[in-house]
């Protein structure tokens, strides 16, 4: 797929780059749908409990009428509120999370486009989705909506800054931000070993980036009567939380390219395995953790939650930063 940016552009080249979009729009519904099944069946699985069971069989449709159900909901806007920013706050939170996707190699021959600073380019367009949180609270005209927006960005910025220097050893080990280059460079061992320390932070600030549990303070506000969004009804409200089922989907195959070796096999004797099933396995492995944290770990407290950022990770990134450069600096014979 990627060799098609090497030719001239062409009808037949932009006919296949739309049917290609399409399809990955219909896989990520797919797997927002049954993520949230899954994700419900898991918790119940964890705390003792059925989960979903009714609707379909195994309860299999019990998404799709939630999801049906937002959508035909009467679409209610505040009276005051700012109808133009109103209605572009959940754009400008969903559109990025699925932008961000061209970039991503999910295997040798599948990605849209292999940008030389794909890493960059990730990093740059994720943090538009700040954007659309302070947009939904301010043009909701409801003061308790723009102080959870408000709240809810300086998370989002303050977590952003340990999540990117998390990856900045992994720069110094490659010498490139191409995504496709850094998997490359895993072939003797995945980078989860020598960047464990980046790898720790860079999870858990994922956590606070996605909004989730323990870091699900934006939604779960309710000495602020529910967050930035709690104007929104139907399917404005779907858009946000398709925004952060859709991150999650980016977040754990950006994981994945980084950390374990994208489409790399565990041992190259079991290299018959087809790629994109490896590379399945490992995203579906920081998935379940993704369940496994949110059954399990209570939510911190907004002062809590600010401090671990700026307090914890920042100093523990800036060390990760440090003994990288001396470990590169003493392979390249510098001292």
């Amino acid at each position: 797929m990627s060799a098609l940016l090497q030719q001239t552009p062409s009808w037949g080249t932009a006919i296949w780059f739309i049917l290609a979009a399409v399809v990955l729009l219909a896989v990520l519904l797919g797997f927002v749908t049954y993520a949230i099944y899954f994700e419900r069946k898991v918790i119940g699985w964890m705390q003792l409990r059925i989960g979903p069971n009714r609707v379909g069989p195994l309860g299999l449709l019990q998404t799709v009428a939630d999801v049906a159900k937002l959508l035909l909901k009467e679409d209610i806007r505040p009276k005051d509120a700012d109808k133009a920013l109103f209605t572009l706050a959940p754009i400008l939170a969903y559109a990025p999370a699925f932008a961000v996707l061209a970039v991503m190699p999910f295997t040798e021959s599948i990605q849209f486009a292999d940008l030389g600073i794909g890493l960059l380019y990730y990093i740059a367009l994720s943090g538009i989705t700040v954007l659309g949180v302070i947009t939904a609270g301010w043009a909701s005209n409801n003061k308790y909506s723009l102080i959870g927006g408000l709240r809810s960005a300086a998370q989002m910025i303050s977590y952003e800054v340990p999540l990117v220097m998390s990856v900045v050893g992994i720069v110094l080990l490659t010498g490139s931000m191409n995504l496709r280059e850094i998997v490359e460079a895993q072939r003797d061992v995945w980078n989860i070993v020598p960047q464990f320390i980046g790898f720790c932070v860079f999870i858990i600030a994922a956590q606070a980036e996605l909004n989730r549990s323990p870091f699900d303070l934006p939604e779960a506000e309710s000495e602020l009567v529910g967050g930035y969004h709690v104007e929104y009804t139907g399917f404005r409200f779907a858009m946000f939380m398709l925004a952060e089922y859709v991150y999650m989907f980016g977040m754990g195959t950006l994981i994945t390219i980084l950390f374990l070796g994208g489409w790399l096999p565990i041992h190259p004797a079991l290299g018959f395995i087809p790629g994109i099933v490896w590379f399945i396995l490992k995203f579906s492995l920081y998935v379940f953790l993704q369940f496994w944290i949110r059954a399990t770990m209570p939510r911190m407290r907004v002062d809590q939650l600010m401090s671990f950022a700026w307090k914890v990770l920042l100093p523990v990134a800036l060390l990760n930063i440090l003994l990288t450069a001396v470990v590169v600096s003493y392979q390249n014979g510098m001292f």
